[in-house]
């Protein structure tokens, strides 16, 4: 068999993608598709960023709901000397294992071919195993199904941009794992400021207008806050929602070793927000940039709460456990409007009696509001705790209560970043996941590398699998408080 793409003699010849969704989501025609962009960008108010960029977050739904959202990002780019661009979306049409690097030679848009980096994309697909060099979701189908969500980025691109190379990658599934292979090869072979990597993605779909909004709410503050850990994880577990999140995973990543520092949100809207919108059933946007800042962000600010706030929480803790061990019930709390407790964090309750453990149960993962999380883990640690008989009416009056909110999980590129008494730790290696609080070192009275080791063996790995290059290491701090 003889591919279009190839003679007899096994010369390789030119290999076009062609567009497949001119014409739907955006114009087909070029004078009125440059035109469009250009409305779009000269509306854009985004700010002047003289820093490196490393990339941008960018929708990719019919640009009549999402393309004002796009031309913030992209128009930071303009003006800027750009070589390369990595464009990686998610998979709609086809399903498969890992992300597969475009082997053709251009894409094509009404606005021109873009020729391929094809040097690039090969030596990025042998960087590993989750990557290949391929045409699975790049190729439009024999329905005349073609992926939307790389495509509708390259006409901003090629407007804002003067002469680029391409790199098309499209993610066939989005695991934290595939996601991880491609930010770290990405970053093994990007050298300079000139190339950027573009990730697209829209966020929730199909809420009403309110609850878009608070499910993206979600999203961007672990972008914002450079969690990608809680990020992924939140949204393999269908508990928050992007439909490009692999993609963001990606190239937070990639971002995090190229050597960025903030990631700033420059627009949110959704598809409620265009004329005559449809506000019952909408979809999330938005815009946002990877910036090199000389000045460090304020990701590892220590979280604190005033005390009104913690005198709420653990009120909230001592109500919901002696509803459960007297009536059986789940107490319905009230935030009283503090707006502190009504953030998405993670937390852990522990009891004590006489200051014995009696029970702790926390979630690592900011999956809903504060107020809640202590309810909902109060509860658990005073009746599900495995190591525990449930906690009897009896021992209510002789319970000690102390609450840990955890901070943003941020990746530990190198261990002396670790410390005694402020961090706790998670490990993730594969499907094996362990942590351990920051108070437990302190109270064992364990150096930094007993607690590398010890969190280790929680997650039921050999004691020195931190050195490993297959696993990750996240630290977290506590803001830690009880009764007394």
């Amino acid at each position: 068999m003889i591919f279009a793409n190839q003679s007899v003699s096994g010369e390789i010849k030119t290999k076009i993608r062609k567009p497949a969704v001119a014409g739907a989501f955006y114009p087909s025609s070029a004078k009125a598709l440059q035109s469009m962009i250009e409305s779009f960008l000269k509306k854009a108010q985004s700010p002047e960023i003289k820093d490196a960029i490393t990339g941008i977050i960018a929708p990719h739904a019919g640009y009549v709901y999402s393309g004002g959202v796009a031309a913030y990002a992209y128009k930071v780019l303009q003006g800027r000397k750009i070589k390369r661009v990595v464009v990686i979306s998610p998979s709609h049409v086809e399903y498969f294992s890992g992300a597969a690097v475009y082997d053709g030679t251009h894409y094509e848009t009404p606005l021109g071919l873009i020729p391929v980096d094809a040097e690039f994309a090969r030596k990025l697909a042998k960087k590993s195993d989750r990557l290949e060099l391929s045409e699975h979701g790049h190729t439009i189908n024999f329905q005349g199904r073609g992926e939307h969500a790389l495509e509708v980025q390259l006409p901003f691109l090629q407007v804002v941009l003067d002469d680029f190379q391409l790199v098309p990658i499209v993610m066939g599934e989005q695991s934290y794992e595939t996601a991880r292979a491609l930010g770290r090869a990405l970053a093994d072979l990007i050298e300079d400021d000139r190339t950027i990597i573009v990730a697209s993605s829209d966020l929730s779909h199909f809420h009403s207008y309110q609850k878009a909004i608070e499910l993206d709410k979600k999203v961007i503050n672990a972008i914002k806050e450079w969690d990608y850990y809680n990020l992924s994880r939140n949204l393999q577990g269908r508990i928050w929602e992007a439909c490009g999140g692999g993609p963001i995973v990606s190239l937070m990543i990639a971002s995090e070793y190229l050597g960025a520092t903030e990631a700033r949100l420059l627009k949110y809207a959704n598809s409620g927000d265009v004329p005559m919108g449809d506000k019952s059933r909408v979809v999330g946007y938005a815009a946002f940039v990877f910036v090199k800042a000389k000045k460090a962000s304020a990701n590892d600010e220590s979280f604190s709460l005033d005390r009104k706030a913690q005198r709420k929480l653990l009120e909230i803790a001592k109500k919901a456990v002696e509803t459960a061990v007297e009536k059986g019930g789940v107490y319905e709390p009230s935030a009283d409007g503090i707006e502190s407790i009504m953030q998405d964090r993670g937390a852990f309750v522990t009891l004590k009696i006489n200051g014995r453990l009696r029970g702790c149960i926390g979630y690592t993962a900011p999956l809903k509001p504060l107020y809640l999380v202590v309810r909902d883990v109060a509860i658990q640690a005073a009746t599900a705790d495995p190591r525990f008989s449930p906690v009897t009416p009896a021992e209510l009056p002789l319970l000690e209560y102390e609450i840990s909110v955890l901070s943003p999980f941020r990746h530990v590129r190198h261990v002396n970043e670790i410390k005694i008494g402020r961090d706790g730790l998670l490990i993730k290696k594969g499907a094996n996941v362990g942590l351990l609080l920051p108070q437990v070192p302190v109270e064992w009275g364990w150096d930094r590398e007993t607690f590398l080791q010890e969190t280790c063996r929680k997650a039921g790995l050999p004691r020195d699998a931190w050195q490993d290059e297959d696993a990750d290491l996240f630290r977290f701090s506590a803001f830690v408080f009880g009764e007394g």
